[in-house]
């Protein structure tokens, strides 16, 4: 494996690409995460590939190892050699032992999954209050209840009703994640 050098137009540690510019102090919650706020004009598959070139340091069309390593780094995040290697190799679909521009997408697109999944499961414990692992209808009603709306407890009931998918009169996490995509 090469090492490659950072180069000068790299982004700098904590820094946040948005839609070509660089947003100073922006924290990463996950080492992949890269935020790409589209530009006017241009569609996903645009952006991605304007990331992904500045990313690929030599410009050979395809990022290896430590140039994925680098770009996590340059947003601020952490990733060992290894990490580096692992993601790569399962990641890489023509098993040349590099990223090419649809596998960079991929990566990018399944962390933003990982990252509203995440962010689902945040939402769901606060309205899961009662330590059962599901929002009950007093949970419910407590929690819409200190963000300013009040309900019954029978309208509770017939909000958890809806997305009830096994009937037991209590949301799940997986019925949750169900209401709120």
């Amino acid at each position: 494996m090469h090492e490659v050098e950072r180069s000068k137009s790299s982004l700098a540690p904590k820094d946040k690409l948005q839609g070509g510019q660089l947003t100073p102090g922006a924290h990463f919650a996950h080492p992949f995460r890269i935020s790409l706020i589209p530009i006017i004009g241009m569609d996903k598959h645009q952006e991605y590939e304007r990331v992904f070139n500045h990313f690929d340091e030599n410009k050979d069309g395809k990022i290896s190892p430590a140039e994925l390593q680098q770009c996590v780094k340059a947003i601020g995040g952490e990733l060992s050699r290894e990490e580096a290697e692992v993601a790569v190799e399962v990641l890489d679909t023509d098993g040349d032992g590099l990223l090419g521009l649809e596998d960079f997408i991929r990566l990018v697109e399944e962390v933003g999954e990982e990252e509203k999944v995440n962010d689902l499961k945040e939402a769901f414990k606060m309205y899961e209050m009662e330590g059962c692992g599901c929002i009950t209808p007093k949970s419910l009603k407590r929690m819409l209840s200190r963000l300013g709306e009040s309900r019954t407890l029978e309208e509770c009931k017939s909000m958890i009703a809806q997305f009830d998918l096994n009937g037991d009169g209590v949301l799940n996490f997986d019925e949750f994640r169900v209401m709120m995509l």
